[in-house]
């Protein structure tokens, strides 16, 4: 009975710890870090589990802080684990990303990464 009730608690841990998960970025294009030799259109982000929308966001910035994507990030229809932008015109250089999701969880998570554009 007592290695029962030990399984049972442990199992219940590991589900509470797996509910409580937040959305983690797994993809992007363009990849942190990445040199690109040819301008980008748009932005990708892919996290390991669907995000919510209140609180998305998703922005692009150019070396002297000014916004480069059009402001229109959004969540894929069909895969809300799939967020993206489009760009304006990009010229050489590097460029930050910054994104904000909620988790399933609820929690908010935010992260950044660069990449550059090569000449």
């Amino acid at each position: 009975m007592k290695k029962l009730l030990t399984l049972a608690f442990l199992l219940g841990l590991i589900a509470a710890q797996s509910a409580q998960a937040h959305a983690i970025l797994v993809k992007s294009t363009p990849a942190k870090e990445e040199t690109l030799k040819e301008i980008p259109s748009r932005i990708d982000l892919w996290f390991d589990d669907n995000v919510g929308p209140k609180y998305t966001a998703l922005a692009v910035v150019n070396s002297d802080g000014q916004r480069v994507d059009n402001g229109d990030g959004d969540l894929e229809m069909m895969d809300k684990s799939h967020l993206f932008a489009t760009l304006k015109e990009l010229t050489p250089g590097r460029y930050g990303v910054r994104y904000r999701v909620q988790s399933a969880d609820g929690h908010i998570v935010t992260g950044k990464f660069f990449f550059t554009v090569a000449p």
